[in-house]
């Protein structure tokens, strides 16, 4: 009986599985779900844990054993997306970026979407000049610490907080002088509120940048919008497509293709180059979800997208979800008492530290602060280390792909001709080297561990998904590991995905081309031995050609075949 009861309790272990979700202010929601459930299953949850019912501008975003990131799929089974061993760690993030903040209805969205626009400031993903960057900085210095108070705040205590990857004393002096003087007064309801305001009207809000290459080799990253298509190079944006002037996302291999019609009916072909066709096909799955939220009128316009053409289908995709007008809609009717928003008790973060915890510093040295430059045209080009929503395979795979020309900082006994220099007059938070902390030798780290010993990345989103790769955690009844097992990768190395590409594009040739001739075949067949008294039929046995070619070798095929057919019955016969 004991035993029974032991083996039935080992499988309903078995059955469920641990989820952590990190949210937007870095801390952790964990949860036991069922083998089986699906994404919008623990989407729920993690919303319901937060008092959330505008929950339809955010995501879910983990990281696969070969650090490709995703976006999780809310009609899927997740232990099948994850393809890693539980327990699944994953991230809350705004996926669709609101076209209004200040629409928003309740405040609990809004503070939810200030926190991940303060993330994109601090990452490099929100380009600015240094007079908005200082007024952003200020208005999440009013909503973290209040009014300035000359017995709380110091002289030069706006440099112990970080804000952006790098900055200099003068832009501090500027966010200092705001905070003190054009501030005053405001809550942190109205400071989030205008910070999500100034934010909007950036040419690169609600970018979330995807690493590419041009035609011509240069590196661009890609991004969408809430009001479009972009393209960014350096720190310019070079191309914008409006969602209603593109018609069609397609990819193939690493290959990414935008189709678009501009005015006066001129069509536009851009083409740009991934670094792997996993994070090719991430980004035809993201541009096909945001156009379909911000472009149509409603969900029931949605259709299944091919990323190739007739015959060679390739992939295959369907936005689940409302758009972004049915959104709106909804949030209108939402009748009830503002949820509570607990600002004060934030956990400090791991990699965008929240102002309220105590002094940060920056990430350049006062005494070297002046000497420091970064090259405002390296622009975008510090993302490929960040923590946007393409891979980030590794140190080594992020410098293969970009070009080498960046020269990183060095003391100031190497020499001036390398250093950079924090230019206060064009402004680009995203030209950091660093654009996470350097926390290397932080007790973070030494929290931040994997079951085998080995640290976890302190980037915002770089949470490993299950088990590290290649091995396999086996739990007893109590919930504890008994041992972890090396296990060969669950994913084929490129040259052999290739390979099996290669063999289904020859499969599908050899299947079309068969079915063509059968088509044929069946055509000829309806020509010749049929007695249909159709139209066209009729004017096709009537042409020369058709009966020369009837009477000349179909009629001497006929023959011969029938004579094989009698050949073989008869043998079969006698034996």
């Amino acid at each position: 009986m004991l035993s029974r009861f032991m083996s039935g309790s080992i499988r309903n272990l078995e059955r469920e599985y641990n989820c952590t979700v990190r949210l937007l202010d870095d801390s952790e929601y964990t949860c036991t779900i069922q083998r089986d459930a699906k994404g919008q299953y623990l989407f729920d949850l993690t919303c319901h844990h937060l008092n959330l019912l505008e929950k339809d501008y955010f995501g879910i975003r983990y990281v696969d054993p070969d650090k490709q990131r995703h976006w999780l799929g809310f009609t899927k089974c997740i232990a099948k997306q994850m393809k890693s061993q539980p327990p699944f760690t994953m991230c809350l993030r705004v996926k669709f970026y609101p076209p209004d903040p200040a629409a928003l209805k309740e405040e609990i969205t809004r503070y939810l979407v200030f926190l991940q626009i303060k993330r994109d400031l601090y990452h490099g993903r929100l380009l600015c000049k240094t007079s908005d960057a200082a007024m952003l900085a200020a208005y999440i210095l009013q909503a973290e610490v209040g009014d300035y108070d000359p017995g709380k705040h110091p002289e030069g205590y706006s440099s112990k907080f970080q804000f952006f990857p790098k900055h200099s004393e003068k832009l501090e002096r500027r966010i200092s002088d705001i905070h003190k003087t054009e501030l005053i007064g405001q809550t942190p309801e109205e400071s989030e509120l205008n910070f999500l305001q100034k934010a909007q009207e950036l040419e690169t809000y609600g970018v979330d940048p995807h690493p590419c290459k041009d035609v011509s080799g240069n590196p661009a990253f890609l991004a969408f919008t809430p009001f479009g298509f972009t393209v960014l190079q350096g720190n310019r944006r070079v191309h914008f497509l409006k969602w209603d002037e593109v018609t069609k996302l397609k990819f193939e291999a690493k290959t990414f293709h935008i189709y678009a019609n501009q005015k006066e009916d001129k069509k536009i072909i851009l083409t740009y180059f991934a670094p792997t066709p996993e994070a090719c096909k991430h980004l035809w799955k993201c541009g096909v979800e945001n156009q379909a939220f911000y472009k149509l009128d409603k969900s029931s316009q949605v259709r299944t997208v091919s990323s190739s053409n007739l015959f060679f289908k390739g992939s295959r995709f369907r936005y689940s979800g409302r758009v972004a007008k049915e959104v709106m809609e909804q949030s209108a009717k939402i009748k009830r008492e503002p949820p509570e928003i607990h600002r004060a008790g934030l956990v400090p973060s791991r990699s965008c530290p929240s102002i309220t915890h105590g002094p940060r510093l920056t990430s350049v040295p006062r005494q070297r602060r002046r000497a420091v430059h970064i090259s405002i045209m390296e622009g975008l080009e510090s993302l490929r280390d960040s923590a946007h929503s393409t891979p980030v395979r590794s140190v080594s795979h992020g410098d293969s792909f970009m070009p080498r020309h960046r020269h990183h900082t060095t003391d100031a006994g190497e020499g001036g001709s390398s250093q950079q220099v924090i230019s206060d007059e064009a402004y680009c938070p995203s030209d950091s080297v660093l654009p996470t902390p350097t926390a290397e030798h932080s007790l973070e780290l030494a929290v931040a561990r994997h079951p085998n010993g080995a640290p976890c990345s302190i980037e915002e989103e770089e949470s490993e998904a299950g088990t590290p790769e290649g091995q396999v955690a086996e739990f007893g009844p109590d919930g504890r590991v008994l041992r972890l097992g090396r296990t060969r990768k669950s994913l084929p190395n490129n040259e052999v995905q290739e390979l099996h590409k290669f063999i289904l594009s020859v499969l599908r040739m050899f299947l079309v081309t068969m079915g063509l001739l059968f088509a044929l075949l069946s055509l000829l067949i309806m020509l010749t031995e049929s007695d249909l008294d159709i139209a066209f039929l009729r004017d096709i046995r009537k042409t020369p050609e058709f009966q020369q070619f009837h009477f000349e070798y179909f009629c001497p095929l006929r023959r011969w075949v029938a004579c094989k057919f009698r050949w073989m019955g008869g043998f079969l016969i006698d034996k």
